[in-house]
């Protein structure tokens, strides 16, 4: 049955039936929070995955800060098949830190839909630095430089073709990730919520990133519209992903937030055919997918 918790979010879908549906057609959510979680969620991956293919959508990235979401990924395409459902893992405490054996051991989980490597989330040094905590982080540069381990990291991403995401890091640390995976020769690299906090790239700083051949992610908040929409155009959407992050018990539900976001996003002026392409071609693109 499903969880109730998210049914008057779903309500939108309801009355508007074919039109809601068509707004989403063919979008890849790569930044999707569910159950089951440590953290409170306002629904499970099966009946997330049940709307997002209600509402047209193609597919999804199930993300959990503290655990590998590989075997959900697994679970989730058996119960709703038709839909694109990967998984990935965040490189916080919780899994080792920086751990090459922990993103090695998920890419051998069965079917390989393991296929994002995010850089620390919440245990980032940067995201403690930031939230002024005193507890134990996950470092990934000193004095400059990359660590060994997120070098060693960085190659495991290379050999399996993955998408790494710089996760919590800062702008500083970001973007000499994208440099090493560049020099490593990884595929795809995207800038993880590059405007929020604690990651706060400036428009300069998101330049550079795609330059190196980065995406940047913009992810749903209906308080920084314009400036998303500012951000987009001077990166060029051809550079640029737009994603929900969503799955928190007091925000829309996933298919409700993109639709509000791409909504605001048009009155701020970026095209239809723009949005299309930061949440259609450009995300499969950094998933593998024709």
């Amino acid at each position: 049955m499903a969880n109730q918790s998210w049914m008057w979010w779903a309500l939108p879908a309801l009355i508007c039936g074919g039109t809601s549906a068509q707004v989403l057609t063919g979008v890849i959510d790569i930044h999707a929070h569910t159950d089951p979680d440590s953290t409170p969620r306002s629904i499970d991956a099966i009946d997330l995955a049940k709307l997002a293919k209600s509402r047209g959508m193609r597919g999804l990235v199930l993300k959990n800060h503290y655990e590998s979401t590989a075997s959900l990924a697994y679970i989730v395409r058996k119960e709703v098949p038709g839909l694109e459902v990967f998984g990935g893992i965040d490189l916080n405490l919780t899994v080792g830190g920086i751990n090459p054996a922990a993103v090695e051991r998920m890419t051998m989980v069965n079917g390989g839909w393991g296929r994002v490597v995010w850089m620390p989330t919440f245990d980032a040094e940067n995201q403690v630095r930031d939230s002024k905590e005193n507890r134990p982080f996950v470092p990934i540069a000193k004095n400059g430089e990359l660590l060994p381990d997120v070098k060693q990291v960085i190659g495991v991403v290379a050999k399996h073709n993955l998408l790494l995401e710089t996760g919590h890091s800062s702008p500083e640390e970001g973007l000499m990730l994208i440099r090493e995976a560049k020099r490593q020769n990884v595929q795809h690299v995207v800038v993880t919520h590059a405007t929020r906090p604690p990651v706060r790239m400036s428009i300069a700083q998101m330049q550079e990133a795609a330059k190196l051949g980065a995406y940047i992610e913009f992810v749903y908040d209906r308080q920084a519209m314009a400036d998303t929409a500012r951000a987009i155009r001077a990166i060029g959407p051809e550079y640029c992903i737009l994603s929900s992050d969503l799955g928190q018990p007091n925000n829309p539900l996933h298919p409700d937030g993109l639709e509000a976001f791409f909504a605001g996003l048009e009155k701020e002026g970026i095209s239809r055919a723009d949005i299309e392409r930061m949440t259609q071609k450009n995300p499969a693109v950094v998933l593998g997918l024709p």
